[in-house]
């Protein structure tokens, strides 16, 4: 999951506005801190969403130091982090061999936890490759 910083601006006639460094062009607007808050991860989502499917590339997050000592934003009220799940990807069928024994405790396991095999699978091999010293 990837968190980027929204900068809230407010004026004193105007309703929060916000807007993304990394995204030009990506704004909102809302009555409270609160209410754009939850509209801020709408806004962005819905943004990365239409980018990734025109082929653009989605920015690294910038730091927010490096955002707080912009001139630009000299007048935010507020920065907030607004984290984005990951896109999800095409699924692709695949063909494994396992031993019989391995496959069904996989199986069990899965069941356990209310998952298919695919998904238990799935998820022990992203967990082992975030934890590869384990």
């Amino acid at each position: 999951m990837s968190s980027y910083i929204a900068v809230v601006h407010k004026d004193s006639s105007s309703e929060y506005g916000v807007s993304f460094p990394d995204f030009p062009g990506c704004i909102t607007a809302g009555k409270s801190i609160d209410k754009v808050k939850n509209l801020s991860i709408e806004a962005l989502s819905g943004h990365i969403k239409t980018m990734k499917e025109f082929g653009e590339k989605i920015p690294n997050p910038s730091k927010l130091d490096d955002i707080v000592a912009d001139p630009d934003y000299l007048d935010a009220v507020a920065f907030l982090v607004v984290p984005i799940p990951d896109i999800k990807t095409k699924t692709v069928r695949v063909n494994i061999t396992l031993p019989e024994d391995i496959l069904h405790k996989i199986d069990v396991t899965a069941q356990k936890r209310g998952m298919s095999r695919s998904s238990f699978l799935s998820h022990a091999a992203q967990n082992s490759m975030n934890h590869p010293e384990q």
